[in-house]
């Protein structure tokens, strides 16, 4: 039996050390902190639809003046801020899990969506951004008839 030396992949290509696979992976992950900190991120569905794209944000306990909506430059981008309110001063919190702060998404808008034709919602904690797809972008049906 022969006998191999181990090289190690970090070695081979340069890698730093202290650097781990998954290091790199989670470098550039979206930032979300609690109560004390000042970033979370609130989740995102988007959905496409046979004549529209609707962008779908969960936003509970905001009110419409907390959200800002921006189409610009191909770029749907959705801003806001939930404040912490503490409701009693005699009263302490034991567990804080709901994110606070400020928040921003943003999104590229593919070609296929015109940005003139947008509308918003909020409704029950939840925003839906709805595109109207462009003409071209939308299915046709075409009725074909073989010879005989």
């Amino acid at each position: 039996m022969a006998l191999t030396k181990y090289q190690n992949l970090f070695d081979e290509f340069g890698f730093p050390r202290s650097m781990s696979l998954f290091d790199d992976l989670f470098r550039n992950a979206p930032t979300r902190t609690t109560a004390n900190g000042n970033v979370w991120t609130p989740a995102v569905d988007i959905v496409e639809g046979e004549h529209d794209l609707t962008v779908r944000t969960d936003l509970p306990g905001l009110k419409e003046e907390d959200i800002e909506v921006k189409v610009e430059n191909g770029t749907l981008t959705i801003n806001g801020k939930r404040e912490f309110k503490k409701e009693e001063k005699d009263k302490g919190y034991h567990r804080i899990e709901r994110s606070y702060g400020s928040f921003s998404r943003v999104f590229g808008l593919p070609e296929t969506v015109d940005p003139d034709k947008v509308r918003a919602e909020y409704k029950n904690g939840v925003l839906d951004v709805v595109f109207a797809k462009r003409e071209a972008a939308k299915p046709k049906s075409v009725k074909v008839s073989i010879a005989s």
